[in-house]
């Protein structure tokens, strides 16, 4: 039995990897006024940086039903099945829209996977899938594993700017004014499939060590983890962290990735965060 993973592309997975793994990738669309742009195929992460400098906060959207049905017929010549990966179905109607497009395809089992996250962390768990699908594992046994990843994920994200978040809806207008007179950088994170605050912490430092605090809970145990230094246009401060946590902790794997254009607009320019999960016997 051939199994296809398929993910979208707020797993900002790079595209190397993408093609290694023979992973594909649903875009979800970035809009400029009347400019659409399909995200980490017409707009990466750093021309989307470059572009709300000089232009309004875009809108986003997910992908259309019908590019779902698409992609699954044409995997379905050569696959049996195909592990359908999202970002958390709390925030976004992309996970419902492969539900709704497996419905309508013969000629192949399709298994929408919630990752009840997004950005890289999502990413990990289709490069996951994709390595026991080369290995020819089954969709159950993928599954089953995939579910097994999510018990031991973890993500934490700050901030550097309240008026994203307030935007979005995330915070009232008084609160981001507030928050922001107080230099309040609100520590995320997905709950019950939403983003949630965490903690308030004043500065950013702050933020930041809090988070290693938190990996530290999980990395001091020994076991070993993979892990995304995650950031919004703040490349050489993710190395640079990267480089320290690395120093910290041998037994976790630390990898660099980015809010790309989708995620981006919603959280801004500056954001930074720190995901990771578990790595398991397979």
């Amino acid at each position: 039995m051939k199994t296809a993973v398929v993910t979208d592309s707020t797993a900002y997975i790079p595209k190397d990897l993408r093609d290694k793994w023979n992973i594909h990738m649903i875009p979800l669309h970035v809009i400029f006024g009347n400019e659409v742009y399909h995200e980490e195929v017409d707009i990466t992460w750093s021309q989307f940086y470059e572009e709300v400098k000089t232009k309004e906060l875009p809108t986003t959207s997910q992908p259309p039903i019908g590019q779902f049905v698409e992609l699954f017929e044409s995997l379905a010549k050569e696959h049996d099945a195909v592990i359908s990966i999202h970002l958390s179905s709390g925030i976004s109607g992309t996970f419902q829209g492969a539900v709704t497009a497996s419905s309508m395809v013969e000629g192949i089992e399709v298994h929408p996977f919630d990752s009840e996250i997004s950005c890289m962390v999502q990413g990990f768990y289709a490069i996951e899938a994709a390595k026991l699908a080369s290995e020819g594992e089954d969709s159950g046994t993928i599954m089953a594993h995939l579910e097994a990843l999510k018990m031991t994920a973890r993500a934490y994200f700050m901030v550097d700017d309240l008026a994203h978040l307030q935007r979005g809806g995330r915070l009232s207008s008084a609160q981001a004014f507030f928050g922001s007179l107080l230099q309040v950088k609100p520590l995320l994170h997905f709950e019950n499939k939403v983003i949630v605050p965490f903690e308030k912490i004043r500065t950013r430092k702050k933020a930041m060590k809090r988070i290693v605090d938190l990996l530290d809970e999980d990395a001091s145990s020994g076991n070993s983890y993979q892990a995304a230094i995650i950031h919004a246009n703040r490349e050489e401060e993710a190395r640079e962290w990267r480089d320290e946590l690395a120093a910290l902790y041998p037994n976790v794997e630390f990898t660099i990735s980015y809010f790309g254009a989708v995620i981006g607009t919603h959280l801004g320019e500056g954001a930074m965060g720190l995901g990771w999960m578990k790595k398991l016997d397979r």
